[in-house]
């Protein structure tokens, strides 16, 4: 198991390395000098070069390239363009809405997922079934940023039981900052959720064809109680799979949900950074979101061996 994840490792610092190039890279080339967009048009060449200077922006590419890396190794991820302020400061106070929103969502998607692919498999061809994955169809179908808008219209508008946007804050109180994720997080978690009911109940119908199955249902346990005891273990790396890029998906792709609901949250500082050419800001973020969907995929990888000992016996 040592020598499986140390190879992971491995694989996962060289992923890391080629998205850092690619990241400054495509960001670099992007259209629009940051020093004049701050400064305006209308703004003297002599002063564009002294914010420039000012900036680190007259320095040659590869050399912004290292220091951009260098700093990030050792936790500085530089300092904003356009506030001024450590883009470490401005990650983490965004971090803590993305974070916990990505994580509740994760955990309502499998919450329902779970149940809902399981109860499809142990009842295939039936009613219950054809109804789960009608079900599904229509989350699966359904745009998450309609979805908002209309859990906006419905709890926040007409029933008020939530509010229609914004983030209480966790200085307010565990609760409180929870109620305001919730809204968000089920507008994320329902079409996910739908995608992973969907795997798991195809995952645990290929299981049903092996020969231990066939044994766990002669000595008589109906198909659920085989599936829920012999099953699920064995259907778990196709859920895996898919439960990581969710998480990964969460975390960096809820831009949508954040401008909806107008949480602070990563994917908004995102939006905002690329409309004020705050290079710098988009760079680390993004690096960050790479960083993470990287580290899910290498304990999703782990977390295959665990489940599956022929993964380790392949190293």
């Amino acid at each position: 198991m040592l020598r499986y994840a140390l190879k992971r490792l491995l694989s996962l610092l060289i992923s890391l390395a080629i998205a850092s190039l690619v990241i400054f890279t495509v960001i670099e080339v992007a259209p629009g000098d940051p020093a004049s967009f701050m400064l305006g048009i209308n703004a003297q060449e002599d002063t564009l070069a002294a914010l420039r200077a000012e900036l680190g922006l007259d320095q040659t590419k590869v050399q912004r390239y290292l220091a951009w890396v260098g700093g990030m190794v050792q936790g500085d991820f530089g300092t904003s363009y356009q506030y001024r302020t450590p883009v470490s400061k401005m990650i983490g106070d965004r971090l803590w809405v993305s974070l916990p929103l990505a994580l509740y969502a994760l955990i309502l998607s499998t919450l329902i997922a779970f149940p809902a692919g399981i109860y499809a498999a142990s009842r295939r061809g039936k009613a219950g079934d054809i109804g789960v994955m009608g079900a599904t169809q229509i989350g699966v179908a359904i745009p998450n940023f309609w979805f908002a808008m209309m859990l906006v219209l419905v709890f926040a508008i007409n029933l008020r039981w939530f509010s229609a946007g914004g983030f209480a804050g966790w200085d307010e109180g565990f609760f409180a900052a929870l109620k305001s994720l919730t809204l968000p997080a089920i507008a994320l978690a329902l079409p996910q959720a739908a995608i992973l009911a969907r795997v798991m109940r195809s995952a645990l119908l290929d299981v049903l064809g092996e020969d231990f199955m066939r044994t766990a249902r002669s000595k008589g346990l109906s198909r659920g109680q085989a599936l829920r005891r012999h099953g699920l273990r064995n259907a778990m790396i196709p859920v895996l799979t898919i439960l990581g890029l969710q998480f990964s998906f969460l975390l960096a792709g809820g831009i949508i949900i954040e401008q909806v609901f107008y949480l602070p949250g990563l994917g908004r500082l995102i939006f905002q950074s690329i409309s004020a050419r705050d290079l710098i800001v988009v760079e680390s973020v993004t690096m960050l979101l790479v960083f993470a969907v990287i580290v899910v995929n290498f304990a999703v990888d782990l977390a295959y061996a665990a489940v599956d000992p022929r993964l380790r016996a392949r190293t």
